[in-house]
């Protein structure tokens, strides 16, 4: 097993690492391309901070004793950065593309408890669109572990892109019985970033997403399926206990916007995705499962 980077109560600092971020990677071609098994542990990681009230409040969840299912992803973010900001990391930050999320949560976690975390890079997978691998990331409570995530993302590449004629009609959009509104104000972007320590210049400014390629800044993924499950777990219907909830992130949420979350309930669990305002095109979609 390689190294394993430590780091006893305090994250890395981000600004160092944003500063690494920005630096260019050696150009490989994509066969040359093998990620290195890289992992970061935070012994003891603070559940309870002045940012997880504004974090609550910027996703809408209701304060509790409990932490949101989807806190320990920000706690262990600077663990994720940097990974991705390592030498040994072939792959530019600025070029990933988060594509799935899947946060399995055993118990509940109180406010204030103590958390042990450990991130590491999953396999790597070659498909149509590039190279996808995992963030794995595990959150232990006094050697027991409570909380997992798995964040796929995708590196494109311009030989693996699929050919105009190749692509497929998109599958019928299947619509649910319940819906909420959900606003997506200019400014959540730099409300999200603030409280996450995600600073990606696509969901900061208009002007800065334009370097990008898109023609007004994005909401964070990771916001918008947060904010999903705020909402969703308000509703009469919902239920504690071990949960796993996964979602695919598909086209963005621009700045200012309006979407329309759209669920449906039921046994063993809940179907559910973030909806365009005309609601025939998804921003995401996933799943929610008791278990």
């Amino acid at each position: 097993m390689p190294d394993t980077l430590v780091y006893q109560d305090t994250p890395p600092a981000l600004l160092p690492l944003y500063g690494k971020a920005i630096l260019p990677k050696k150009n490989i071609s994509g066969a040359d391309i093998t990620l290195p098994k890289l992992s970061a542990e935070l012994l003891c990681a603070h559940t309870s901070s002045s940012e997880l009230s504004q974090y609550e409040r910027v996703c809408g969840f209701r304060p509790s004793n409990h932490i949101p299912i989807t806190w320990p992803h920000i706690l262990a973010f600077p663990l994720h950065l940097k990974l991705l900001t390592e030498k040994a990391f072939p792959l530019p930050l600025l070029g990933l593309v988060h594509l799935r999320n899947t946060i399995t949560q055993h118990r509940a976690i109180g406010t204030g408890e103590a958390l042990k975390l450990h991130v590491c890079l999953g396999e790597q997978e070659r498909t149509s669109r590039g190279i996808e691998f995992g963030m794995i990331t595990t959150a232990s409570s006094a050697g027991t572990v409570v909380w997992e995530e798995t964040s796929t993302m995708l590196f494109r590449q311009s030989e693996h892109q699929t050919e105009p004629g190749e692509k497929k009609a998109p599958p019928t959009l299947e619509q649910y019985p319940n819906t909420a509104e959900m606003d997506a104000p200019e400014s959540i972007g730099r409300q999200y970033s603030k409280v996450s320590g995600d600073s990606n210049p696509i969901h900061m400014h208009a002007l800065s997403a334009k370097l990008f390629g898109f023609p007004r800044a994005i909401a964070h993924g990771m916001w918008s399926k947060a904010h999903a499950l705020a909402i969703m777990e308000q509703q009469d219907e919902w239920r504690s206990g071990p949960v796993k909830v996964s979602c695919q992130f598909k086209k963005p949420l621009f700045l200012p916007g309006t979407a329309q979350l759209n669920w449906r309930t039921g046994q063993p669990g809940w179907d559910y995705q973030l909806l365009n305002a005309r609601s025939n095109a998804p921003h995401l979609s996933g799943r929610i499962e008791w278990l």
